[in-house]
């Protein structure tokens, strides 16, 4: 038997211990310093909760930014995980394997859509999104080329989704972008009418506008955006990275609107393979006419193992919709009785288990203090309290987290006597 063979088999060297400040001060010398990280490490997680290196235990209401979906460590995730890693992890898009199939027949079924491209996260199938609005323009042989947005969006952090996202914070260092992106405001339906021409080769908009501070887009202005993108042949893109598969309590967010309100494309990722990256470009056949052989790809999109993962998760979500709706309401509720309480608080927005606290002032050490106090969520857009808890928690989590936030908020300026 080879060497090699012997060496990786035999049990491996304990792990020296590992302090806080060790992983820390690493990364501080060795990583490009782009992330403004809270001083927690964590190391491992259970359930609706995970623990630092220390073993303090806290609350997960963020949950990855959405994407644990079923928690951590969740047992039945855990075990296909260990099974298809001992069988098939990568096997590239040159070969067939089995579970990229019934997964993108999963995904037309629940999202009424016909064809998948699996990506690895949202702001790639953005990318790919994008890449069909310009096919479509350009085979229409009139010159389409813009695009249109919303003020105060977020589509993903390449240079194509930073292009039309809606916020100049972020795309001010990176300027020049693509050029022919067009911003609206978000429920202002003259405005939309009079953005839309027959340059429009498509619009992109999220159902509930997520980095933007929870946010929802009216029906009148979804029912408007298909109006219009049907009107001047333009391909209409719902972006539901953060609000899909199942964070709203539907499969997809545009499942709320009555009557239902398809788009051409639509594009999803967090919670799909239970913190595998994993994304998809859902289309219509019409838009999925816009990529031929050889116009698009991905090395490591639809992973046999993040795809079996993935088919795991989409058959328990069913059962999980009704219980997301519940706690979720649960949450909305126990929120605005704390808004009753505390003046400084504006608005609690959102469906399901996302949700957001717009305040009057800012929520960074509020989050801050919330960890220390065991419960994990953020703060978007400088003032809005978000939570993004996983779809298996329960009104008992929900009473432990708003009984923290109510002390938390007690502190604050604004609280009446």
């Amino acid at each position: 038997m080879p060497r090699y063979y012997e060496e990786m088999t035999s049990a491996p060297e304990p792990l020296p211990s590992i302090t806080a400040n060790s992983v820390i001060e690493l990364e501080q010398q060795y990583l490009l310093q782009n992330y403004s990280r809270y001083p927690l490490v964590i190391q491992r997680g259970k359930g609706c909760h995970v623990y630092d290196v220390n073993g303090t235990r806290y609350l997960d209401f963020i949950a990855g930014i959405g994407v644990n979906a079923l928690g951590h460590a969740h047992p039945r995730i855990v075990k296909v995980i260990r099974d298809q890693a001992a069988l098939l992890i990568h096997s590239s898009n040159l070969y067939y394997h089995e579970y990229q199939g019934p997964l993108a027949k999963k995904l037309a079924e629940t999202s009424g859509l016909q064809r998948t491209f699996f990506t690895n996260s949202g702001t790639e199938a953005m990318e790919g999104a994008l890449k069909m609005i310009r096919s479509h323009g350009n085979k229409s042989g009139t010159g389409k080329h813009e695009i249109i947005s919303l003020d105060n969006s977020f589509h993903g952090r390449t240079f194509g989704a930073l292009s039309i996202t809606g916020q100049p914070k972020y795309r001010q260092d990176f300027e020049p972008l693509l050029p022919g992106a067009r911003f609206v405001p978000g429920n202002d339906v003259a405005a939309l009418e009079a953005a839309f021409s027959e340059s429009t080769a498509g619009m992109v908009l999220e159902l509930i506008q997520g980095e933007g501070g929870i946010y929802p887009a009216s029906t009148a202005y979804v029912q408007k955006a298909r109006e219009l993108a049907d009107r001047y042949n333009a391909l209409l893109v719902f972006d539901e990275i953060q609000s899909g598969v199942g964070r709203t309590g539907n499969y997809f967010s545009y499942q709320r609107t009555k009557p239902e309100v398809l788009p051409d494309i639509m594009v999803t990722a967090k919670p799909m393979a239970c913190g595998l990256p994993l994304g998809a470009i859902v289309a219509n056949e019409k838009a999925a006419a816009t990529i031929g052989p050889g116009m698009h790809g991905s090395t490591f999109g639809g992973s046999a193992l993040a795809c079996r993962v993935a088919l795991e998760f989409f058959d328990m979500l069913e059962d999980l919709l009704p219980d997301i709706q519940r706690v979720g309401g649960y949450l909305h509720l126990m929120l605005n009785e704390l808004a009753r309480k505390h003046t400084f608080i504006k608005e609690v927005r959102g469906f399901g288990l996302m949700i957001g606290v717009e305040m009057e002032i800012p929520g960074k050490q509020m989050v801050l203090d919330a960890m220390a106090d065991g419960l994990l969520i953020n703060c978007t857009h400088d003032t809005v309290l978000r939570f993004l808890p996983p779809f298996i928690v329960t009104e008992r989590d929900v009473d432990t987290a708003v009984k923290l936030l109510s002390k938390i908020f007690a502190r604050q300026k604004g609280t009446p006597a």
